[in-house]
C-alpha cells in the first residue's frame, strides 16, 4: 500500500505495528472501523517482532518460542481488514488527531476518529567515555541485524551493560553463533537491596523461570564481570579496547565490537508534541505519558498503548493494545458490547515482578550523569561539561540549554540526549529531573525534507487562506 492510496480520514489510526499497535488495530478493524496502521518499518512486527514474516534464521530456537508467538497476532492484524501503510514517517500529530506521514519522498496530512500512539520503546542513552567511536553500537541495533538479515559478532565482542535484553540477546546471538568474549554486568550492586522488596511478586511472574533459564544459559558459555567501574572504549579512529575496573581491579579487553545496553525507556516525541502530559517516573527514571487503564490521554480521542506507556514487555503491551482498540470502538460505535476482562487478566499476570526489574536493573549513576568529557549530545557534539557549566551559569532547563548549547536540536530530536541532559541540570541545581521536565517538543518530531513538505496535497482552508491573503 502506498501513501497515495490512503483515504483522507479513518475511524482509527494506529501508529506503529508493534505488539500493542497490531492488538489495537485488530479488535478496531475486526468490529468494523476502518483502520490504518502507520509503521516505519517495511513489514509488521515492531521491534520485538522483527522480520517475524521473514526471517533469516532457520533455526526457531536462535529467537526463542516468545518470538515466534507473535506470528499469531501479526496474521490476526492482516485478516482483520485494518490497512497496514509501512515503510512510513509519522513526523506530526496534533491536538485534532491530524497526521503528518511521509512515505518514498511524498507527504500527506490524514486525520482520524481516534488516534492510537503504539511507538514502543527506545533504547535508554548510555553515555561513556569512547561511546561514538566507530565499533560502539546499542545491543537494539545488534539484535535488529540478527532479526533482520542473521548477523552474528565476529572477533572480540564485549557486551557491557544491564537488563534483560542484554541477557536475550547474549542467548540469541551465542545460538546463532556469535562470537563474544565477555559480559560486563554494569548493575550496580547496591540495586539487589532495593530489589528484594519485590521478590514474592517476581516469584510469581511467568517471566521468573525464564529469567533463570536466561542466565544460566549465558553464564555457563561467556567471562562475566560484575562490579563494573569506569567503563571507557578506547581507540583512536576505531575501537580497540574496553578498560574497565571490576570489583576494584583494572582491566583491558581487546575489542572489534562494543554492544552496550542500559534498558530502555518509552519513546515519547511524538506524544509530547502532540501535547499530551508526561511525568517522571522514578521507578523506570524517565519521563511516561499520564494515561488511563484503557490509554486514553488529556487529548481527546488520542490514546498510548505499549511500552510508550509505560515498559512492561510484549504481553503487556499486547493486552494494552486490546485495551486501547476496545475504548476505540465504544467511542465511535457505543452500542458494541466489548469484554476487556481477558486483557486485563493478562495486564495482571504479566506485570508482576515488574517492580522488581525496575529496582534491579536501574542504571548507574555514570551512565546517567556521565563525566564532564563525555558527548551527551552526540548531534550537536556537545559535552556533558559543557551542559555543566551552562547550568551553573544559570541555565534551569532543557529548553533554555538549546539556546546556550543547541543540544536537542539535531537529527534525533533529543532522543539521544534528552534524559542525560535532564539529568545533569537537575543534579546541578539539586531539583527532582520532574521538576527540570524536558526538551519542548514540536513538529516534525523526524527529519522531513522541503521537497516532501511540499509535496503535501493543499486542503480547502490551505487553499481559501492563500485567496483571502
Amino acid at each position: 500500500m502506498s501513501l497515495g492510496d490512503c483515504d483522507s480520514h479513518y475511524d482509527v489510526i494506529v501508529i506503529g505495528a508493534g505488539p500493542a499497535g497490531l492488538a489495537a488495530a485488530a479488535v478496531a478493524a475486526e468490529h468494523g472501523l476502518t483502520t490504518l496502521v502507520l509503521d516505519e518499518n517495511a513489514a509488521p512486527g515492531g521491534q520485538i517482532w522483527r522480520a517475524i514474516g521473514a526471517s533469516p534464521l532457520p533455526d526457531r530456537k536462535v529467537l526463542g518460542e516468545d518470538y515466534w508467538r507473535g506470528a499469531t497476532l501479526v496474521h490476526r492484524a492482516g485478516a482483520s481488514g485494518a490497512r497496514l501503510l509501512a515503510s512510513a514517517t509519522v513526523w506530526s500529530l496534533d491536538a485534532d488527531r491530524r497526521v503528518g506521514i511521509s512515505q518514498n519522498g511524498k507527504a500527506r496530512l490524514i486525520t482520524a476518529g481516534r488516534i492510537i500512539i503504539a511507538t514502543g520503546a527506545q533504547e535508554r542513552p548510555c553515555p561513556m567515555p569512547g561511546w561514538t567511536l566507530p565499533g560502539v553500537m546499542t545491543i537494539g541495533a545488534a539484535q535488529t541485524l540478527l532479526k533482520t538479515s542473521g548477523l552474528v559478532p565476529s572477533g572480540n565482542t564485549i557486551i557491557a551493560g544491564s537488563g534483560p535484553l542484554l541477557w536475550l540477546y547474549a542467548a540469541q546471538a551465542l545460538r546463532a553463533g556469535g562470537s563474544i568474549t565477555a559480559i560486563l554486568d554494569t548493575t550496580p550492586p547496591g540495586n539487589i537491596r532495593e530489589a528484594l522488596r519485590y521478590l514474592p511478586a517476581l516469584l510469581a511472574s511467568p517471566y521468573a523461570l525464564k529469567g533463570l533459564a536466561l542466565l544460566r544459559e549465558v553464564r555457563a558459555k561467556l567471562r562475566i564481570f560484575t562490579g563494573i567501574d569506569g567503563l571507557a572504549a578506547q581507540g583512536s579512529e576505531t575501537l580497540a579496547s574496553v578498560r574497565f575496573t571490576a570489583k576494584g581491579k583494572l582491566q583491558e579487553l581487546a575489542a572489534d565490537t562494543l554492544l552496550l545496553h542500559q534498558g530502555v525507556v518509552p519513546q515519547i516525541n511524538l506524544a509530547m508534541a502532540a501535547g499530551v502530559r508526561h511525568i517522571w517516573d522514578a521507578a523506570q527514571t524517565c519521563f511516561v505519558p499520564e494515561v488511563s487503564a484503557n490509554g486514553t490521554t488529556n487529548l481527546d480521542g488520542i490514546a498510548i498503548a505499549g511500552d510508550g506507556a509505560g515498559i512492561a514487555g510484549a504481553e503487556v503491551a499486547t493486552a494494552r493494545g486490546e485495551l486501547a482498540g476496545i475504548e476505540a470502538v465504544r467511542a465511535l460505535k457505543p452500542g458494541v458490547h466489548l469484554d476487556e476482562a481477558a486483557a486485563h487478566a493478562t495486564l495482571r499476570r504479566y506485570s508482576r515482578g515488574r517492580a522488581f526489574l525496575d529496582a534491579m536493573f536501574a542504571p548507574a549513576r555514570a551512565f546517567r550523569l556521565p563525566a564532564d568529557d563525555v558527548i551527551a549530545c552526540r548531534c550537536e557534539e556537545v559535552t556533558a561539561g559543557q551542559v555543566r557549566e551552562a547550568a551553573r551559569l544559570g541555565c534551569i532547563g532543557p529548553n533554555q540549554m538549546k539556546a546556550f548549547s543547541r543540544c536537542g536540536m539535531g537529527p534525533c530530536q533529543g532522543r539521544l540526549c534528552g534524559l542525560t541532559v535532564t539529568g545533569l541540570i537537575a543534579d546541578a541545581h539539586a531539583m527532582s529531573p520532574g521538576a527540570v521536565g524536558y526538551y519542548r517538543l514540536r513538529a516534525p518530531v523526524k527529519p522531513l525534507s522541503l521537497a516532501e513538505f511540499a509535496s503535501i496535497p493543499p486542503d480547502e482552508d490551505a487553499t481559501r487562506a492563500v485567496v483571502r491573503s
